[in-house]
């Protein structure tokens, strides 16, 4: 069986002696950052799909200069709140707009392993399946891991919610929405959102009637979430847009 090496700075107590000034005093070591990052990546729910995500692996399409322009802006604003959080960001939370197979859930996943990196908890939630696990949470019969799913995407450090507002709307849905979001307002916690939605603050203008494509991309964030929710985003989240970058997925089978 393989010990794992003692750290050689502090003695694998955690804390490192210090002298400041002719004053001797204990702080943290890094080593207590390093393998607390290692728990909470191992905590943080992130999709395999996801796992080696990083900025260092994100394409800007440099082949294309208008998507280049788009993705370098989104990759900049997402390195330099991974760096400055939470202390040296104006707005706590991010929220990356645009169409389908565009990095958005790329570069959240970047932004929360800096974060993790650092020592702040991240916990990724698909918003599809976080709705999912309330809702069967409300069955007797369900495991504690459905019950206690919700408690986490409200009390997490960061919450990463993926793919907001893809499924119907309904007022159950935009009831559980609302008071997600309400709640980590009014306690300031942070709140990194990706979606296909559309938004005139963003930027987006009207689709016209009829437009093909993914169909929650034809919709407005109001329509989704309701008017609350949305304005409660806005105020607590900087906006990062990757609208009219052409989807990967398809660029990549062509």
């Amino acid at each position: 069986m393989t010990e794992t090496a003692e750290c050689p700075r502090c003695g694998g107590t955690g804390w490192r002696l210090v002298d400041r000034e002719g004053m001797s005093g204990v702080e943290r070591c890094d080593c207590y950052a390093q393998e607390r990052g290692k728990r909470l990546m191992e905590a943080a729910r992130i999709p395999p799909l996801y796992e080696n995500a990083s900025f260092e692996n994100f394409s800007t399409q440099p082949e294309n200069p208008i998507a280049s322009r788009a993705l370098s802006t989104a990759v900049t604003v997402a390195r330099s709140y991974a760096r400055e959080y939470p202390y040296g960001v104006k707005k706590l939370g991010l929220m990356f707009i645009g169409d389908p197979g565009t990095g958005k859930t790329h570069l959240a996943i970047a932004v929360a392993k800096r974060l993790m990196a650092r020592g702040f908890e991240c916990v990724f939630f698909d918003y599809q399946n976080l709705l999912e696990l309330l809702r069967s949470s409300y069955d007797p019969a369900s495991g504690a891991a459905q019950r206690d799913a919700y408690r986490t995407a409200l009390d997490c450090e960061v919450l990463l919610l993926d793919d907001l507002g893809a499924h119907r709307v309904t007022d159950w849905v935009e009831d559980t929405v609302t008071s997600l979001i309400t709640y980590r307002y009014n306690n300031n916690k942070p709140i990194i959102v990706t979606t296909n939605l559309r938004d005139s603050e963003a930027g987006d203008a009207a689709v016209p009637s009829g437009v093909g494509g993914d169909s929650t991309a034809r919709w407005y964030l109001t329509e989704r979430i309701g008017i609350r929710a949305r304005s409660r985003l806005f105020e607590m989240c900087r906006v990062v847009s990757t609208r009219g970058v052409e989807d990967y997925r398809v660029r990549k089978n062509r």
